[in-house]
């Protein structure tokens, strides 16, 4: 099956080359295919890339998540160590706008397929390299995971319970991370490209991508003498903002920390409470009290929840105007009539026959929304297509020795 063209994405037009496996390339080269781009997967003969079995999969051994990481991609094989296959690829870079890998530092240049010999051919190529340290410094050469980045990035260290070690947040989170500022950072130097005319290489370490979120940790650390800890389901000193459980046995994210928001919870809360206004409660009525009373007032707001099933507490917080979701989980998200509405659940048919829910485009554009146009593509299912269409095109470059 061929991917039909598509006038509704923001980067129609734009080709980009993937090389790589595994999730955190192959992530960023969903959001490309997401946004409209034409996406080539270059994937080895015979094992492809391993997140076809990997995961939840079928009886059959097909992947859950490959429809979703793998959709709006066409699937080509080529073997790297075969001088026809590099120099297909090679071939292909020509035709790239975009080129995304995620080998370790220096594996692409042991191909003759580093950045300047790709540029030497094809100026205005954007090479994305994302690794777990970054393409130089003393740990370039490491092998690094995602989970490795978390830990070095600072977010494991601050994720769990303070009395046990530290947590992972249950997906594949550095990845991730890195895989979305490899797209971010690809879309800026193709904002770039427009005035200069030339690309530009963009280097994403894992370990940065995870320490960009970690807010303000280096300077808690140097000017106030504080190393934030895992604090829980809370963060110190901010309160109530917890997820509290239900009579129905699901829990509720309440979110009032702020005091006028606090006092609109104090207002719903008060008839269950024999009148009491918890917002003219010294320990209570300001952030700073609050904070540090913390287990105290969530004891309080757990056990008033507790009374009530989701459904009815949610009712009551949005009548008083407090923040506060039910915490999800899948049947929830595949069933909510909001996700719904915003098309965050887009349904396919996976080459292996079955139907696959995946969550829909974000961000979402008003007038090129992108779209999933296909989910999946078999092992070199495009291969013949691909190679058709450069065979069409004009060529410059050498082939390598």
């Amino acid at each position: 099956m061929s991917i039909a063209p598509s006038s509704a994405g923001p980067l129609e037009g734009i080709r980009v080359l993937e090389l790589g496996s595994f999730i955190a390339g192959p992530f960023a080269g969903q959001l490309f295919g997401d946004y409209g781009a034409d996406v080539i997967k270059i994937e080895n003969p015979g094992t492809g890339d391993p997140m076809r079995s990997w995961g939840v999969t079928t009886d059959d051994g097909d992947s859950l998540w490959w429809p979703a990481i793998a959709r709006n991609k066409r699937s080509v094989v080529a073997d790297l160590h075969d001088p026809d296959g590099l120099a297909f690829v090679r071939a292909l870079a020509d035709t790239a706008d975009i080129v995304l890998e995620n080998f370790r530092p220096g594996r692409l240049a042991e191909f003759g397929l580093d950045d300047e010999t790709l540029r030497s051919t094809n100026p205005g190529v954007i090479v994305v390299h994302v690794s777990g340290f970054g393409q130089t410094g003393p740990r370039a050469a490491e092998a690094g995971f995602g989970s490795i980045g978390e830990a070095v990035g600072g977010i494991r260290h601050t994720t769990g319970d303070p009395d046990r070690p530290p947590a992972r947040c249950g997906i594949s989170l550095g990845d991730s991370l890195a895989a979305m500022h490899a797209v971010m950072g690809a879309l800026a130097a193709l904002h770039e490209r427009e005035r200069s005319g030339v690309g530009q290489s963009v280097d994403v370490a894992i370990y940065e991508a995870v320490a960009s979120l970690m807010e303000s940790t280096m300077v808690d650390y140097e000017v106030g003498g504080v190393v934030r800890q895992r604090s829980g389901g809370v963060l110190p000193g901010v309160a109530p903002a917890n997820a509290y459980p239900c009579a129905d046995g699901s829990e509720v994210l309440i979110a009032a920390n702020a005091d006028t928001v606090f006092r609109r919870l104090a207002a719903a809360m008060a008839p269950d409470l024999a009148g009491t206004d918890l917002s003219t409660d010294d320990r209570f009525a300001e952030h700073g009290p609050r904070g540090r009373n913390a287990d105290e007032l969530d004891r309080i707001v757990a056990d008033w929840a507790s009374t009530r099933t989701s459904a009815d507490l949610l009712a009551l917080l949005a009548e008083h105007g407090v923040p506060a979701g039910r915490v999800y989980t899948a049947p929830d998200m595949i069933t909510d009539p909001h996700y719904l509405a915003r098309d965050m659940v887009v349904r396919r048919t996976a080459r292996a026959g079955f139907e696959t829910p995946m969550n829909g485009i974000v961000p979402r554009f008003s007038r090129t929304p992108g779209s999933v146009r296909d989910v999946g593509p078999d092992l070199g299912e495009h291969t013949d297509e691909v190679r058709a269409e450069l065979a069409a095109r004009p060529t410059t470059h050498e082939e390598p020795t």
